[in-house]
């Protein structure tokens, strides 16, 4: 069964009547999706067994499951208590549905039954880049990173960005580009995934403001502090993303000493120093393309750069990756820093309407990969939008998620900046 024409019959339970939104109304919109029944999927996944589970995030769990028609899903199921998860639950389906390419993860269908949201994934076997080469899952990964490998990795991931930036219409911005959100198949081909938080902006605008949203350590200094976003954004994210997976680690890490902790501040000192060989992976045990892999960081630091206007886009960042355009030094300029969260407070949602309007979007988000090492915000942050804010520091775990509300004064809670 498929639903067609934006309409999907369902009743509504008792959890969308307490908040006051017709179920019916959520999935008008989505057509040309595979309509699974949760019977199907419970079945596929024997009952949602705990055995069977493969991933815990902020809206639910994801679980294993195979299908009637002899087919390994990922099959992620939308906890029930959760508004903001039903809005990034069809988001996730009004954007993923619609295209498909090798580097994008693929979308079976969903279950759209009763109070059941559940969303039914191609499964892919190596899981995250978060949990086989980040966040110490390295050490315990049977996954030998070569170079060759990571040469791969970062290359597909560019062409899956690129692909959304440039060649879909309207095109879309993902907002949660992170290791995480990057799985990986049986050939290790990596799969962009989870579009909860996905933004399309049609060819004739040059941004979009909306509320923050994204995760700390990836978050373009200049839509972490306007709240508008470009694709530069995500080519920030991805800048970051590059560096960490030369590198072999997070962005972010406190328990290195002082002048250690920030991967992206640290590249542009070895940088300054010419010395950007000492940041490759010393797992690889030398045994990599020196010239390749100096490139791959520099393109890193082309991405993060300041001004988002500096940074390339993902097309070219993809003939820089393979060679076809050159790199040259004359361009790189310092990256935008958000280095320091001093006294991050983190409440609950507000309770004022105002700051719940339609542009609203979610506090994490929750690929099919299992837990990253790093703990989750759960609320909003208090922030400001003010350019003129002042410099604070990350003392946050790494690969926390965050919702930012538009418009909340500072109160001397949290205090940004970019450095130059």
């Amino acid at each position: 069964m498929y639903i067609y024409n934006g309409f999907v019959s369902s009743r509504k339970g008792n959890n969308a009547r307490n908040h006051g939104f017709d179920v019916e109304d959520d999935v008008s919109g989505i057509h040309d999706v595979k309509l699974y029944t949760y019977r199907e999927l419970k079945t596929a996944t024997e009952d949602f067994s705990q055995h069977n589970k493969i991933g815990e995030g902020g809206f639910g769990s994801v679980h294993k499951g195979r299908l009637k028609d002899g087919k390994l899903a990922a099959i992620k199921v939308l906890s029930a208590e959760s508004r903001q998860g039903v809005k990034e639950f069809l988001t996730e389906i009004e954007v993923i549905s619609k295209i498909e390419h090798e580097n994008l993860v693929k979308l079976y269908g969903c279950c759209v039954e009763g109070n059941h949201r559940i969303l039914v994934y191609n499964y892919l076997e190596n899981n995250s880049l978060a949990q086989t080469l980040l966040g110490g899952g390295h050490a315990y990964s049977s996954i030998q990173f070569s170079w060759q490998t990571r040469y791969k990795i970062c290359v597909g991931v560019a062409r899956g960005l690129a692909f959304l930036h440039e060649e879909v219409q309207p095109y879309i911005v993902h907002r949660d580009i992170k290791a995480s959100n990057i799985l990986l198949d049986r050939d290790l081909t990596p799969k962009i995934s989870d579009f909860g938080l996905a933004k399309l902006i049609p060819s004739n605008m040059t941004h979009v403001s909306t509320r923050v949203a994204g995760t700390i350590g990836y978050l373009a200094p200049e839509y972490a502090i306007r709240g508008q976003l470009t694709r530069k954004a995500d080519i920030y994210s991805f800048g970051v993303l590059l560096v960490e997976i030369v590198s072999g680690r997070c962005n972010t890490n406190t328990r290195l000493p002082a002048g250690e902790q920030y991967l992206l501040e640290r590249t542009w000192h070895f940088y300054e120093r010419k010395e950007l060989i000492g940041l490759v992976d010393s797992s690889m045990n030398g045994d990599f393309d020196a010239e390749e892999a100096c490139r791959f960081l520099k393109i890193g630091l082309l991405c993060t750069q300041d001004a988002p206007k500096l940074r390339p886009t993902m097309s070219t960042v993809v003939k820089m990756l393979t060679g076809e355009i050159e790199v040259y030094d004359s361009r790189i300029t310092k990256p935008g820093l958000i280095t320091d969260f001093m006294d991050l407070k983190v409440r609950g949602p507000q309770k004022t309407s105002k700051l719940h309007s339609s542009d609203s979007d979610n506090t994490t988000s929750s690929s099919y990969n299992l837990p990253s090492t790093s703990e989750k915000l759960d609320g909003s942050t208090m922030f400001s939008d003010s350019a003129a804010a002042t410099m604070s520091t990350f003392t946050s775990p790494y690969d926390q998620s965050i919702n930012l509300p538009k418009g909340i004064p500072v109160n001397g809670l949290v205090l940004i900046s970019l450095r130059t």
